[in-house]
């Protein structure tokens, strides 16, 4: 349905339940409390739900992701007796970044009425504009027009999200002549040479993206490792892989400045020559969306990140006010943000048995779309011994998976997988993986730890072969 009138939307009345963004986590909150029979409404402050991660995140990246493995798999046919790789090269090299843009778009825009019908269909009313606080159950929505209108509710839930952050032209003379990670779905050509700053998911996944359709990417990072809150081993794989798949990885470095130059822009760079590129992307991390919100008219608190402080049941400082998603800067993934948003909807208007009910933060299982992508649970090895110190066990192995059977030794991506384990009975409480199928494997082995598994529980697993998921249960 499309968003209220504003007419109409000043006398809907109060609502048991109101969400402040329509993102997946607060879509998720909405639509389980309107199952319940929860009078509903959900603000949010764009022409097009599904927050970050369907219009510029999750979804859009991982047809990239697919893309760029497109590319790959077009150079190797040759090896399985496709063509020849000369004539592949060339469909490869003939990539269409606007055709793909166009066809990507259209599959997003979709996504949106999707998300659009589902809250007509649940019940829950949805406006369009911008939410803030005038007191604690009252809320001043902006329409994108311009008109101001109050709605009350008895229980507020914030699931603004998060935005990314570009330093400013005092911090970095020229910063703002690139683009942040929001601004990759915006590109319209495909750069010939891209300059990606930062060390993190975003960043490697974009490099890498760039890298895979054939763009001259330089990959800038602050230290002489990417993914630092992830395993060690992980970056230990995967960045000589960039590296020798043609990655240029400056290390041990930062931008001092950007400036335009004809035909492009140039970075300067802490250590190393200039570079010049045709687009430079900030990837450095994001920060809470808070602004405009009026918190402080009620008194919600935030840390010195501006992210919403909750507890382990989403509640903030103020009673009837919660917080989920990556506005609480813990755990930002899109599945947390939905299961958060349900398992409160199920507390606060679900039957007797949930009364109780919020999300475990343990043991959360998150990808990497790198090429090859990485799958990690648990603790990281440094984490483990740190909070167990000697009783724990690490098990690695590394190979070659079978995909790449057939081509040259050196076209054959790198496999590495680990698990850690604690106490007497071994208890699994770490899997890192990187390689073919990792993003896949892992959710399984998710399950597995999070019920408890332990090592004896792993090798009396029949292994299914060949595969590389077998290497798992035969690691020890």
């Amino acid at each position: 349905m499309p968003p209220l009138p504003v007419k109409e939307a000043e006398k809907i009345g109060e609502y048991d339940l109101f969400v402040i963004g329509g993102g997946s986590g607060g879509l998720g909150t909405a639509r389980r409390a309107a199952s319940y029979g929860a009078k509903v409404g959900l603000a949010e402050a764009s022409h097009r739900l599904g927050g970050t991660c369907v219009n510029v995140g999750c979804v859009p990246k991982k047809v990239m992701w697919y893309t760029s493995e497109e590319a790959s798999s077009l150079r190797h046919a040759a090896a399985y007796g496709f063509g020849n790789a000369e004539e592949n090269d060339k469909i490869v090299a003939s990539f269409n970044w606007p055709k793909l843009k166009k066809k990507r778009d259209a599959y997003i825009e979709r996504l949106n009425g999707i998300y659009d019908r589902n809250l007509a269909k649940d019940g829950v009313d949805y406006h369009e504009g911008y939410a803030s606080f005038v007191d604690k159950n009252t809320l001043n929505i902006k329409s994108l027009n311009g008109e101001n209108y109050t709605i009350k509710a008895k229980k507020i839930v914030i699931a603004v999200g998060g935005k990314p952050h570009v330093p400013t032209d005092e911090e970095v003379p020229g910063a703002s002549l690139g683009i942040d990670s929001d601004g990759f779905f915006e590109l319209e050509e495909q750069p010939k040479r891209v300059a990606v700053v930062g060390a993190g998911y975003i960043a490697v996944e974009l490099a890498g993206i760039f890298n895979g359709l054939g763009s001259e990417t330089h990959l800038l990072i602050r230290h002489g490792a990417v993914l630092r809150t992830f395993d060690p081993m992980l970056s230990d794989v995967l960045l000589p892989w960039m590296e020798h798949v043609g990655m240029n990885v400056h290390k041990e470095t930062g931008v001092t400045k950007v400036e335009k130059i004809d035909g492009g822009l140039r970075v300067h760079q802490k250590n190393g020559e200039p570079i010049d590129v045709d687009t430079v992307v900030w990837a450095i991390g994001r920060h809470a969306n808070d602004n405009g919100l009026g918190l402080d008219k009620v008194g919600v608190k935030q840390d010195d990140k501006g992210n919403v402080i909750a507890n382990e049941y989403q509640e903030t400082n103020v009673e009837d006010i919660y917080a989920l998603g990556d506005i609480g800067g813990k755990a930002e993934l899109t599945p947390v943000a939905i299961a958060a948003g349900r398992r409160l909807s199920n507390r606060l208007f679900g039957p007797p048995e949930f009364k109780d009910d919020k999300l475990d933060y343990n043991d959360i299982p998150s990808v990497v779309f790198s090429h090859p992508p990485i799958g990690s649970v648990g603790l990281s090895e440094p984490d483990a011994r740190k909070k167990y110190g000697e009783s724990i066990k690490v098990y690695t192995t590394r190979f070659r998976d079978m995909s790449g059977a057939m081509l040259d030794e050196n076209q054959k991506q790198p496999t590495a997988y680990k698990v850690i384990c604690e106490g007497p009975n071994e208890r699994v409480i770490g899997l890192h993986m990187i390689g073919v199928g990792s993003d896949e494997i892992l959710q399984g082995f998710a399950v597995a730890i999070k019920c408890g598994a332990t090592r004896k529980d792993f090798q009396a697993t029949v292994a299914i072969h060949p595969t590389s998921a077998e290497e798992v249960v035969t690691i020890f």
